[in-house]
């Protein structure tokens, strides 16, 4: 029987989530894993697509990867009204009963990829031009009126990120989330999230 291709393969909702996957893959030491060969595809129909319709899209590449991943945003997949774990549930439920098995896994951000650009404070000052402005970030997002969570995180991380990004002036872009994924404290990240997805390649592909 020929081995598959790729241990891998990640489908995500745009390429915002394209980069920062990509630059989390490539730091298998700090997640805890080994390297695998992998492949990420995007949605055409982002998020809502990803959670109802990602079964089509990698039910040919079941015999092509030992393991698929799906990641999107909870916010804007037409899922919000349902708990996270509902929507990963299901949409590993068609993975399974479409040449999967259990050999899938998928994650619902919540509220959205951005939740994870507040990670490592040096590094999201540096990325997001924030190094020579004060009072620190998170701070003037509470004096612009954002609630900012026990974490350190801001309740709205999207709409904080691209308040703070105005301030500076900077452009909102995908490399940003290819920065933070690359460089930042992974230690630091206790966001559900990141860590079932941390978790969860690590029972893949133990170091």
């Amino acid at each position: 029987m020929t081995p598959p291709l790729l241990d891998l393969v990640v489908l995500v909702a745009d390429k915002d989530m394209e980069q920062a996957v990509a630059g989390l893959l490539q730091r298998p030491i700090p997640l805890g894993i080994s390297s695998p060969r992998y492949e990420i595809y995007r949605h055409p129909n982002r998020d809502n697509g990803c959670r109802t319709a990602s079964h089509e899209l990698l039910r040919p590449l079941s015999s092509l990867s030992r393991y698929a991943m799906v990641m999107f945003d909870r916010e804007g997949s037409g899922g919000e009204d349902l708990p996270r774990e509902d929507s990963e549930r299901r949409v590993e439920k068609q993975l399974a009963t479409n040449g999967w098995g259990d050999r899938c896994s998928a994650l619902a951000l919540d509220p959205e990829l951005e939740i994870w650009m507040w990670v490592d404070s040096a590094e999201l000052d540096r990325v997001i031009g924030w190094e020579a402005h004060s009072p620190p970030v998170r701070e003037w997002l509470r004096s612009q009126g954002f609630a900012v969570g026990l974490a350190g995180k801001p309740v709205r991380p999207k709409e904080a990120l691209h308040k703070a990004l105005r301030h500076t002036r900077k452009q909102p872009s995908a490399s940003l989330f290819a920065a933070i994924a690359s460089r930042a404290n992974l230690s630091r990240c206790t966001d559900p999230g990141f860590l079932r997805l941390k978790g969860t390649l690590q029972r893949w592909f133990p170091a």
